[in-house]
């Protein structure tokens, strides 16, 4: 029946076409005809399957191909699937129709939530699923099948399928990724195009960081001025300016109805949107607004000019928690998702032991520790979100103190150690640690990012595993799954108003995730996925997804520098000083290999720099760091005169404060990086201020404006003796100014 049916349909196309060579049809004759062919299988043909990511449980191929015609329809078996036949429609440019089609979406109730099988053969394409979300990870997988067009909704047909049947369920109930919209802004385009990415790579869960010391982005009816004040910073906000956009008025926040819009766009692909109000730390937004939050002891803000830095609610006053329950039974009523995220990380207890109100409370409480504090004030929070329907997450600090119900769902951020010792406490845990999976992090030690716990790339995301970290069986039984995630402090001073940040640092490791949080298994080959995921590469170029690629290998033997790279990428080089970058052809003679350096680019991606060694090598002459405020005692100057440490002042900068490097002998080279602030991070600087040089020491020429704390020095014409930062800009919303060690590349 299955071979009669193949040949059937052959045999109708056949027929069709040639009843429209032999008359001269209407054109309405003619668009019906052509509409009424929506596939046809080639049983003689053979096309490959394609490399799929995550690998599916099972792949076999029938032999044949499927041939999805332009007439191709999407039918749905379920009212419920309609939004997701209409996705599909959308991508291939086909119609919906609740009826005959070439490619139909179903239910089994038979199969797993998650759990999808596609069948592509004489009767089309069938993508079923035991839930809506089954259905939509075997579209994921469909699209993944389909030319990288897809991704583009620009196909072109005839679309060549391989006869086959595929099937599939995640090892993982939560596959998450944790989005950072605080720190920098993101509008509700931004955030739906980030979910499309998504939801491609079958993440089915996004956690919006909606509240930090920087910002409030979510609107609350019974207390506008959270968002419509605290959605912004600079200019006339009352919320300090961090990590860029220093002089200007920027942000912006979510209205219910924004939320809501995001919601339903997530839900159709199979995402939840978890949204986390972090408490009762990282909460200097707030408290800005209503300083009443705070302890009960008056802080000396001298070091700050005047501002109020401290950052956590107060744990005694009553009046704290019925405004939490305010904003929580808003934030429950907006979002469907079980779980509300109420953080718990990072607390500054200090403030709690000078408070007495705090420390009357634990003595009412009996509690001996801050800790405890903490668990009392979360519990609060989650007897808030249970009698709104709601359960609890929170950062695995939170359950330190003890007092959370075992419901919680607990992120294990800190370390393999937490996570496993929240399983074992009978917590859902999902995985999370930062030296895996926090794609903020660095993947280069050269390239952008934070080195804080770790510097890794995709390959290091893809060896994750719970028997890697050695959890127990008792241990692994209470995960839940895993989550990646990127917080944006950088991403404010790397052109916000465009993706490529953000996309370049969290693709591709986020492919090799989508990977990690799907299959369940222990032994996983980094080589084999590597070349499956050069060839998902073509998919993120259709996405235009702006992903990283790894840095060309450079060689340099007897006089002849090369380069190359196995990715399709296009290599490119520059030679220095002048820095124009011109394409790659062929090897290069040259006795000066160090001047050159190599960059591979395809679509919107690229790589980072390489060259040989020499070309990144610096050097530590000595020198004295000067300055207009005196140092701390703990980071004194002398730290970042060693190279190896930061410094720090014992206040903020005012207008005309300045901090002078001066090097026991001038330098020669050919660049010098000098900045304020943090490493890698534009925190704690000089917001505002320009640089001078000076070549003797006495005299001093101004060479240029500071850009994120920092300046760099390109080819100077003289040995640099001294270098000198002034200050134009009173604070910086703390109470020190970091000094790095500068950066020196000698002549080459």
């Amino acid at each position: 029946m299955r071979v009669l049916k193949i040949i059937l349909s052959v045999v109708a196309v056949a027929v069709v076409a040639a009843v429209t060579a032999t008359f001269a049809l209407s054109p309405e004759v003619e668009m019906v005809v052509a509409s009424s062919v929506q596939y046809r299988v080639v049983t003689e043909e053979r096309v490959p399957m394609p490399a799929l990511i995550p690998q599916p449980n099972s792949v076999t191929e029938c032999g044949g191909v499927l041939y999805l015609e332009r007439g191709a329809k999407v039918s749905y078996g379920d009212v419920e699937l309609k939004p997701l036949a209409h996705y599909v429609a959308d991508h291939l440019g086909v119609e919906v129709v609740n009826g005959e089609a070439a490619i139909q979406l179903a239910y089994d109730p038979m199969f797993e939530d998650e759990e999808y099988c596609i069948t592509v053969g004489d009767d089309g394409v069938w993508v079923v699923g035991g839930g809506y979300g089954g259905v939509f990870n075997g579209v994921a997988t469909l699209f993944e099948m389909l030319p990288a067009a897809v991704y583009a909704r620009n196909l072109d047909f005839p679309v060549a399928l391989p006869v086959c049947e595929v099937s599939d369920m995640p090892g993982w109930s939560h596959r998450g990724f944790m989005l950072d919209v605080c720190r920098t802004w993101m509008d509700k385009e931004a955030v739906k195009a980030y979910i499309d990415i998504l939801a491609y790579h079958k993440v089915n869960s996004l956690r919006l960081h909606l509240t930090d010391d920087e910002a409030w982005r979510i609107e609350i009816e019974s207390h506008p001025e959270l968002a419509e004040q605290g959605g912004f910073r600079g200019g006339d906000s009352p919320i300090w300016p961090r990590y860029g956009k220093w002089n200007e008025r920027w942000g912006g926040y979510y209205t219910k109805a924004d939320m809501r819009e995001i919601i339903e766009y997530a839900r159709v692909r199979n995402i939840t949107i978890v949204p986390e109000i972090d408490l009762p730390g990282h909460s200097l937004c707030i408290a800005t607004l209503h300083p009443e939050i705070l302890c009960n002891y008056t802080p000396d803000t001298s070091r700050a000019f005047g501002y109020d830095v401290r950052s956590a609610f107060c744990a005694s006053r009553e009046e704290n928690y019925a405004l939490l329950s305010d904003i929580l039974t808003e934030v429950c009523e907006l979002f469907p998702s079980e779980y509300i995220h109420i953080g718990g990380d990072e607390v500054d207890m200090s403030q709690w032991r000078k408070c007495s109100d705090c420390q009357d409370l634990m003595r009412e409480k009996g509690m001996s520790s801050t800790e405890e504090l903490q668990g009392y004030f979360m519990s609060r929070l989650a007897d808030i979100l249970a009698a709104n329907g709601k359960r609890a997450a929170v950062w695995n600090e939170a359950i330190d103190g003890g007092n959370l119900a075992t419901s919680t769902r607990v992120y294990g951020w800190e370390g393999v150690k937490e996570c496993r010792e929240s399983a074992l406490k009978g917590y859902p845990t999902v995985v999370m640690p930062g030296q895996y999976l926090y794609f903020d992090m660095k993947q280069s030690k050269l390239e952008p990012g934070h080195d804080w716990a770790a510097i890794f790339d995709w390959s290091k995301v893809y060896d994750l595993s719970l028997a890697s970290l050695d959890f127990t069986a008792e241990e692994a039984a209470g995960v839940v799954g895993f989550e990646a995630s990127f917080f944006s402090e950088l991403y404010a001073s790397h052109n916000p108003e465009r993706a490529d940040y953000l996309h370049y640092q969290t693709f591709p490791r986020l492919v090799a995730f989508a990977e990690v949080a799907w299959v369940n298994d222990d032994a996983r080959d980094g080589e084999a996925f590597y070349e499956r995921m050069v060839v998902h590469y073509d998919r993120l170029d259709a996405m235009g997804v702006a992903y990283r690629l790894m840095p060309p290998k450079v060689v340099y033997k007897d006089g002849v520098l090369t380069a190359s790279t196995d990715d399709g990428g296009e290599l490119y080089y520059s030679i220095e000083p002048e820095g124009v970058e011109k394409r790659y052809n062929a090897p290069i003679k040259t006795p000066t290999p160090a001047k050159y350096s190599f960059v591979t680019r395809r679509a919107k991606a690229h790589s980072p720099v390489a060259a040989v060694a020499a070309h990144f090598k610096t050097i530590t002459p000595k020198f004295d760091i000067t300055s207009s405020m005196p140092d701390s005692e703990r980071y004194s100057f002398d730290k970042a005169e060693g190279y190896g440490r930061l410094a720090r002042t014992t206040r903020a900068a005012d207008v005309g404060d300045w901090v002078m490097f001066t090097f026991e002998a001038a330098v020669k080279c050919r660049r010098m990086v000098v900045a304020t602030g943090n490493f890698q991070l534009p925190r704690f600087t000089f917001e505002n201020g320009y640089v001078e040089v000076s070549y003797d020491g006495i005299v001093f020429e101004r060479v240029g404006e500071l850009d994120c704390g920092g300046f760099v020095v390109e080819q100077p014409q003289r040995a640099i003796k001294c270098v000198r930062i002034t200050c134009t800009s009173r604070g910086n919303g703390a109470e020190w100014v970091s000094i790095q060690p500068p950066t020196i590349y000698p002549e080459l």
